[in-house]
């Protein structure tokens, strides 16, 4: 039977030689893979360290009656704002009024007294002169006159506690600040033993306390130590629940004096400013910490960096614009960037994209990204 195919097995192994070598040539033609390059650059960086903090308010007041009564008036909407001496609760006021036109009328009579018995001394101590009387009598009227002033004093000391009772039926705010809810409303009975009636804390400024480990309070008080003006505060910078940034810095003020012996750290405590409220007490935030001076230091872009089981790498294209993995070793994040602490120098191209098309060896065509 003749072969399929002219010219035999010989004519079809060299259709196909022929086959393959236009197969290579053509992949041989092929352009090499494109990818997006970025330059190691030096930039000013100042270390840092994050922490987890806890909003707390400068100043917190629990209200509570000082007499009791019933509450006549409230003078406030739970949630809002209030000022300093803003009337906040009236307690029925009648009873309050009374003892203090009682006391009034006491101290009224008590003076009457005293001045009748001051009286009767000068006169008793002419009438002795003459032996008109015994000198006893005048000793006893000498008594009855300080007795008398005791009482005036004792009913103007009456006069002012029925007063201050008075003002108590007013109940003001101590503090700027927000108030809560009421826990009494109008109608209601009230007295010392009630408890808190409502609570105001204070919203601007507010404090964000945090803890931090030994090895870090070590190192701030060396920095202190070192620097020119000594200046113990440390600006911070607050990240919101929500991941954005707070606009507003704060400055440490207070450093615990003892360390926790449950979590080996130690409180540090930031005064921040707070003016649009969005700090609210009790609440989570993330706390960033300045560490000294700006320095300069080697960073890369972050979509640059990759990890496998051996560590961090980055793939970067040489001058002979083959791919190069190289190890490296990394610092802080910095927005988009990353530090580099070993491992690249500066003008290194990275591969920023395209990484998943390459492998190490291969030949590229190298773009340069856009600067930011």
């Amino acid at each position: 039977m003749p072969h399929p195919f002219p010219g035999g097995r010989a004519g079809l192994a060299a259709l196909m030689t022929i086959v393959a070598c236009e197969i290579a040539a053509a992949q041989g033609a092929a352009p090499p893979p494109a990818v997006t390059v970025a330059p190691v650059v030096t930039r000013e960086v100042q270390e840092s360290g994050d922490f987890v903090g806890r909003v707390t308010a400068i100043n917190k007041v629990d209200i509570v009656a000082r007499v009791a009564g019933f509450i006549e008036e409230r003078n406030f909407t739970e949630g809002q704002n209030v000022k300093k001496g803003d009337l906040l609760f009236r307690i029925e006021q009648a009873t309050y009024k009374a003892a203090v036109d009682q006391q009034r009328a006491s101290l009224a009579r008590a003076k009457a007294t005293e001045t009748n018995a001051s009286l009767q001394l000068e006169r008793g101590k002419e009438l002795v002169r003459n032996n008109n009387i015994p000198v006893s009598t005048v000793d006893q009227r000498a008594a009855d006159a300080a007795a008398a002033k005791a009482d005036v004093l004792q009913a103007q000391a009456l006069l002012e506690q029925a007063e201050i009772n008075l003002g108590y039926t007013e109940i003001r705010s101590p503090i700027d600040g927000r108030i809560g809810l009421a826990t009494f409303t109008e109608g209601n009975l009230v007295q010392p033993s009630s408890g808190t009636l409502a609570t105001i804390v204070s919203q601007d400024p507010i404090y964000v306390s945090f803890p931090v480990s030994e090895r870090d309070v070590i190192a701030y008080r060396a920095r202190v130590a070192q620097s020119p003006d000594k200046t113990p505060q440390v600006t911070i910078h607050i990240t919101l629940p929500n991941g954005n940034k707070y606009e507003h810095p704060g400055q440490t003020n207070f450093l615990d004096v003892q360390v926790d012996a449950n979590t080996d750290t130690v409180l540090v405590r930031a005064r921040v400013p707070n003016p649009e409220g969005l700090l609210i007490p009790g609440g989570v935030v993330g706390v960033t910490t300045e560490r000294g001076k700006p320095k300069p230091a080697l960073v890369v872009p972050q979509s640059a960096v990759q990890l496998d089981q051996a560590g961090r790498y980055v793939l970067l294209v040489d001058q002979a614009k083959k791919v190069e993995l190289r190890r490296i070793s990394t610092g802080a994040e910095r927005g988009r960037d990353i530090v580099v602490s070993d491992g690249l120098k500066e003008g290194d191209l990275v591969i920023v994209e395209g990484i998943q098309k390459v492998r190490p060896g291969q030949v590229v065509t190298a773009n340069l990204a856009p600067s930011n």
